[in-house]
């Protein structure tokens, strides 16, 4: 399964973006930024492919600035943080 994360040179764009996700009706996930796809701190969002194309219309119409949509493949360890 892939995930599609939107990734910011910092907070203010990334809640600019989520604010105006969210005026459009459109789904979006306040989320860490993956390591796979940064090695920075700093927070990124998930978002629905099926958004991606009006997500980019709103970046170019409200001068959001974004470092990149990663695609990342989730990785599901059931084991993980298992102790028992």
């Amino acid at each position: 399964m892939i995930s599609y994360y939107v990734l910011f040179p910092n907070h203010d764009n990334g809640m600019r973006l989520y604010r105006a996700m969210k005026e459009q009706g459109l789904k979006a996930t306040i989320a860490p930024t993956p390591r796979q796809a940064s090695k920075c701190c700093g927070i990124s969002l998930l978002v629905q492919k099926e958004d991606l194309d009006e997500i980019r219309q709103i970046v170019a119409e409200k001068q959001i600035e974004i470092l990149q949509i990663a695609e990342i493949e989730k990785d599901i360890n059931p084991n993980r943080d298992r102790y028992c």
